[in-house]
């Protein structure tokens, strides 16, 4: 007898007397209607597949990565079909043989004939059950795809984890695979013997007494070979000890390697045991064999898996734990460090003074002169105010990096002026205004990060539109951004805005050619069906060489491309020869290092291998691959050999521009904050745990974030752009070290740690915050601002190394009670003991280094031998007097070394005046 009979019998319903034929006659229009709807809800299903697969087809294809999509597209099918057929593999013979292996069920009565119905309508269910199971089945494995391409082009790291001596790239690239391959089999098994048991149990009544011996040999073989999945399971569970978090660390431990290691091999051997049980009861019936089987690999289970690595954890490990842990712990911190590029730190102790000299000050102009006073915070309220023109742009973020304007190397911020049509008055809110004429964002607002107007307001560079300034913008449009969600259509019968120009607009035509052309029925249909609008269809306006942009949010456009790679969460616009790019830092990752010490979103690998380049006109994107040497990075690469570009090839206009991201060095921090320590002993007692400092920005206390600065480092030549964070000691104020991540030239990428003598007091940003808070002038000025209904911002602390001493800076902002234009109204510099709030940087600094106090002298009589001591001392008050005035004459100009030079000079006359001053 066939499993489901054949297809007339089951529609019909088998054999049936004239009475249920005339009944069943009369459901046919009802049977053919369901047929009707399903094949309709059939054929929109597929529709809608092919619609999405069509639509990323041309978009990967307008920008040149059709074999990526190809690739995974391909894999993802491949998968899908497989996971379904094996599934029916496994399951289909299963209940073919359950009802060969069934008796017949004779018709010759009428309850015979209600069982055979019954029967009928079961196997209806259960073929619906299985169809459905097994494009779940198809669905789970489909979603599997980046992992098998990952297994099927492994890359060697290189490093050998030392429990196994196996390299890393077993444990990131196989070992996932081979945990999926068991636990997807595990459960088509386990579905296939619930399946092939409820078959059993609707033709034996549900009694297994009268279960036949081929029925019941054929359950024991499916259990059985359950147990050796479970056994393999085992197996694969050795391997994962490497990732074990019961010791003091990450990784395998001392319990785990002298118990868990054994238990795990004795729970492999008692399921292989136990599958041989249910064999071996296949031809020789025991009584309960099955609860005895089942009974022996449970209490195994708990005694072995859980109870004797327990009591060796508790009564082994626990009352000499370092000396049971110490060589695991080495291998956390060795492992964790190369995880986390740790390893590469470069660590270097300095002497720290007080507070810079005057010719610390002079031979740091550069530094100096760079140090950023405005936030990027309240600027970007302040860009908004005064350069977003019109109600309809709008500036999403500002970005922190370094320009060569007039011969100098100096640090700005810029800002995109993107497009925003949902800020269009509501009349305008239209399908033509959205989507067809306002379509484009336009130049870019940039200013120094330390210049300030009087009015307190930024000094700006680049400015208006068109832009104007000091860095030329020959192609400002911005079709691609940060908040371009939308999509549009360019080069339709509408003329796009451009730009605003006094009391008209000024059009253009977009000359890009990464968008998708509309010049086909099938394609409008499709996008229409996409976007769920049908004036894509029904329009009027658009013409042949329409294309349609769209996925224009840099980050979407990113990951829709390249899945598997983390992006950084601040992109940022980069002006290079004239045009507008976005840099957006790409990460590889993973979870499945051995040993690393994984952080709380559960990565324990992370590389910063890829910079990707997006074109803010057309939207063309670059994956510049800037680590060859990354494994992951090496693997990628081979699955999608047309994806990345290396660095090489990319303009040195853009190199020029890179950065180190903010974070990825913030996770780096947040390891090396605990993984410095590298001796055993102190790691384990967490004896030198340091912390990332907090800083009052507004009126909150709140994490330090790292900042960009340009300045020269201990010993180096030049200044140089670098991405900077002090520490503390755990549970202290006072500042233990800071780190310095390069970002120029062939230097990129470096770290430095600068360790501070630790029995020497070096005041960290909450003492500096503190002592501001505590001075008399600084408080009186800011509770009076508070009074009089304006909002005091205080800004950033930077902490400004400066030769082998620190400098602390932090700028306050006004912002008016029913405003939204911050100001910058003062700089707080702390240098030593001394601290000074001016209006500016220079008259911090010159109330500072310049503020000695004055030499009162009594008068006294003039011998006519020699020079009147009066006489001298008022020559002597002349000379401090000029040079005090060239030194603010520096000062003004912005030449450091000259005011130094002023400023020693005029020590010098202080001391000979104090000289000449009676006891």
């Amino acid at each position: 007898m066939s499993y489901f009979s054949d297809l007339d019998k089951l529609w019909a319903g088998g054999s049936k007397s004239s009475s249920q034929k005339s009944k069943g006659s009369k459901n046919q229009p009802l049977k053919w209607w369901f047929i009707i709807i399903g094949g309709i809800v059939l054929l929109f299903i597929a529709l809608a597949v092919w619609k999405s697969i069509y639509t990323d087809w041309l978009w990967f294809g307008s920008l040149g990565f059709s074999s990526v999509y190809t690739t995974i597209l391909t894999t993802r099918l491949w998968l899908f079909f497989a996971g379904s057929f094996i599934f029916l593999i496994i399951l289909l013979p299963n209940l073919f043989l359950a009802r060969r292996l069934s008796p017949p069920m004779a018709a010759t009565t009428s309850i015979g004939q209600g069982l055979m119905v019954a029967r009928q309508i079961v196997d209806r269910g259960i073929l619906a059950a299985i169809v459905f199971l097994s494009f779940i089945f198809g669905l789970v494995t489909l979603g599997s795809w980046e992992m098998v391409l990952r297994f099927a082009n492994p890359t060697s790291f290189g490093v050998a984890e030392p429990l196994l001596g196996r390299d890393v790239a077993f444990y990131v690239f196989s070992l996932p695979f081979y945990h999926y391959i068991q636990g997807w089999l595990l459960w088509a098994l386990v579905i296939t013997l619930i399946f092939t048991a409820f078959v059993y149990g609707l033709n034996f009544g549900f009694r297994p007494s009268s279960v036949t011996t081929g029925a019941r040999g054929h359950l024991l073989a499916l259990g059985a070979s359950i147990f050796i999945l479970i056994a393999w399971n085992y197996q694969l569970k050795v391997f994962d000890l490497v990732y074990s978090d019961r010791g003091v660390v990450f990784g395998a431990g001392y319990t785990d390697v002298h118990a868990q290691w054994l238990a795990w091999r004795i729970l492999l051997i008692i399921s292989i045991i136990c599958a041989l049980l249910l064999l071996v009861n296949i031809f020789r019936r025991f009584k309960n064999s099955l609860l005895i089987t089942v009974g022996i690999w449970v209490i195994s289970a708990i005694l072995f898996g859980s109870v004797y690595p327990a009591m060796v954890q508790r009564f082994q490990v626990e009352p000499s734990e370092l000396a049971r842990e110490r060589p695991y712990i080495e291998r956390n911190i060795n492992l964790t460090r190369l995880a986390f590029g740790l390893d590469q730190i470069e660590e270097k102790d300095i002497p720290v003074e007080l507070m810079p000299s005057e010719e610390d000050i002079a031979q740091n102009s550069a530094t100096i002169n760079n140090i950023r006073l405005w936030d990027y915070r309240p600027l970007k309220d302040t860009y908004n105010q005064i350069q977003s023109i019109r109600l309809y742009y709008d500036f999403n973020d500002t970005d922190v990096d370094r320009y060569e304007v007039d011969g100098s190397y100096r640090q700005v911020i810029l800002a995109a002026r993107e497009i925003s049509p949902e800020k269009l008055a509501s009349e305008a809110q239209t399908w033509v205004n959205r989507n067809l004429q306002f379509t484009h964002g336009y130049g870019v607002t940039m200013s120094p990060v330390n210049e300030v107007s009087d009015e307190g307001l930024p000094a700006l560079w680049v400015r208006d539109v068109p832009p104007i300034g000091k860095v030329e913008i020959g192609r400002p449009e911005i079709y691609y951004g940060e908040s371009t969600n939308n999509y549009v259509i360019v080069n339709t019968k509408v003329e796009e805005f451009d730009y605003p120009k006094g009391d008209t607009n000024v059009y253009t035509t977009y000359i890009g050619s990464s968008g998708i052309r509309l010049d086909s029925f099938i394609r409008k249909l499709a996008y229409a069906w996409e976007f769920g609008d049908i004036n894509i269809l029904i329009s009027g306006e658009l013409k042949s060489e329409s294309q349609l942009l769209y996925r224009r949010h840099i980050q979407e456009r990113v990951q829709h491309i390249a899945p598997f790679l983390k992006l950084d969460s601040d992109p940022y616009i980069v002006v290079s020869e004239g045009k507008l790019y976005w840099v957006q830092d790409a990460y590889t990752t993973s979870t499945r290092y051995p040993y690393s010490q994984p952080i709380p979103e559960g990565i324990n690998y992370i590389r910063n291998s890829v910079k990707v380049i997006i074109d803010a006109y057309d939207g063309s994107v670059t994956f510049y691959l800037i680590d060859p040497d990354d494994a992951l990075a090496k693997t990628y690469a081979t699955i999608f050999p047309s994806l990345f570009t290396p660095i090489e090839e990319m303009t040195a206009s853009l190199r020029a521009h890179l950065r180190y991201p903010v974070d990825l060095f913030k996770t780096q921090v947040s390891v090396y904050r605990t993984y410095h320590m590298t001796d055993p002993r102190v790691f384990y007692n967490k004896e030198d745990m340091w912390a990332v400092p907090t800083e009052i920005y507004g009126d909150a206390e709140r994490t330090m974030e790292p900042y960009y600065v340009i300045m020269k480092l201990p010993n180096e030549e030049g200044e140089e752009f670098l991405l900077l964070l002090p520490l503390n000691p755990s549970q202290k104020d006072n500042m233990i070290a800071w780190l310095a991540a390069r970002s120029d030239g062939d230097k990129y990428g470096k770290i430095i740690a600068f360790n501070f003598p630790k029995d020497k007091l070096i005041y960290g940003p909450r003492q500096i915050e503190a002592r501001i808070d505590q001075d008399p002038v600084i408080s009186e000025q800011l509770t009076l601002w508070g009074q009089k209904g304006s909002q005091v911002i205080r800004g950033n602390l930077l902490v400004i190394p400066i030769e082998e001493s620190i400098l602390y800076v932090e700028p306050i902002y006004l912002r008016a009670e029913r405003g939204q234009l911050p100001q910058l109204k003062r700089v707080v510099v702390v240098s030593g003991n001394r601290i000074a709030m001016e209006k500016t940087l220079a008259q911090s600094l010159s109330a500072i280094y310049a503020g000695l106090p004055e030499v009162e002298l009594p008068p006294a009589e003039v011998s006519p031998a020699e020079v009147s001591p009066a006489t001298e001392i008022n020559e002597l008050a002349r000379q401090a007097q000029e040079h005090y005035q060239k030194a603010q004459e520096y000062l003004k100009a912005g030449d450091w070394a000259g005011w130094g030079e002023e400023l020693q000079k005029l020590e010098e006359v202080l001391k000979q005046l104090v000289e000449l001053a009676p006891e």
